[in-house]
């Protein structure tokens, strides 16, 4: 396994290999859903690319930037046992030899569930994931769906720019306790961690529950579970198309659906979705 630092390091490299291939962006702190992306590139692809790289521009509070987790050594070491190939750890300077000004419209996309309580942090995703996509130019590139409104925009992102690569959404995976794996789970203390599966318990009851209630006593009821539980404080609870991400006034509209929720739990906060 090659760890590349540089654009350049990574185009001279690739450039080398006339084969497919996979690329999975990551900011670190690795756990198994991500290595869960590694794994389904290494089986679709000749050449996998794993990129580290915390990006400053789609964090909307400095403070969440800074207690981000950074644990490079450990990543790399589940990296090479994954079948990594490359791993490109690029500095902040790499990515944005100068500052990002674009800005990107992502329509109604943006303007709900994480658009709407995090300003500015799509355009953020769509200055970097534009910006590794230039410089790997995968054939594939993967992303889970525990980041249902971020695949969703970088597939728009992909459509706007016209590039030629594959978005491939992958499942959510989960503790045993349900408990949607994510780097953030590390900052979790005893009682928040147990308390953090009540998320997803909530959401697959809700599921039980959509013919007994119309959509905004679900999301109701939804929020009133989750924040009687200790440790546990519900930003939003939003029933939504899940083609457009559009609100679902009724159970009747055509489509399929989905649930999303984020939560706080102490200064932690969790994102989940299910389909319904």
């Amino acid at each position: 396994m090659q760890i590349l630092t540089t654009a350049a390091e990574v185009r001279r490299e690739l450039d080398k290999r006339s084969a497919t291939v996979g690329f999975v962006p990551t900011m670190g702190a690795l756990h198994a859903g991500h290595i869960s992306l590694v794994e389904r590139a290494r089986a679709e692809c000749d050449t996998v690319v794993v990129s580290i790289f915390v990006n400053p521009t789609q964090f909307n509070d400095p403070d969440d930037l800074i207690r981000y987790p950074r644990t490079p050594e450990a990543d790399c070491a589940l990296l090479a046992e994954a079948g990594t190939d490359i791993v490109f750890m690029p500095s902040v300077e790499e990515i944005y030899p100068a500052p990002d000004t674009r800005q990107f419209a992502f329509g109604a996309l943006e303007r709900v569930m994480e658009g709407e309580h995090r300003p500015g942090h799509f355009n953020g995703v769509g200055q970097v994931v534009s910006r590794l996509l230039e410089i790997v130019a995968p054939d594939r590139a993967y992303f889970g769906e525990k980041d249902y409104q971020q695949l969703a925009i970088i597939r728009e992102l992909v459509r706007q720019l016209a590039l030629p690569l594959e978005i491939v959404g992958c499942p959510i995976r989960r503790d045993a306790d349900g408990l949607a794996l994510s780097s953030r789970n590390v900052r979790l203390n005893a009682e928040q961690r147990a308390a953090a599966p009540a998320i997803y318990r909530t959401l697959v009851q809700a599921g039980e529950k959509a013919s007994e209630m119309d959509v905004e006593q679900l999301e109701q009821w939804v929020a009133e579970q989750i924040d009687a539980v200790a440790e546990l404080k519900t930003e939003y609870i939003a029933v939504a198309d899940a083609a457009t991400l559009q609100p679902v006034a009724s159970w009747d509209a055509p489509g399929d659906k989905r649930i999303f929720a984020a939560v706080w739990a102490g200064d932690v906060r969790l994102i989940d979705n299910i389909a319904l």
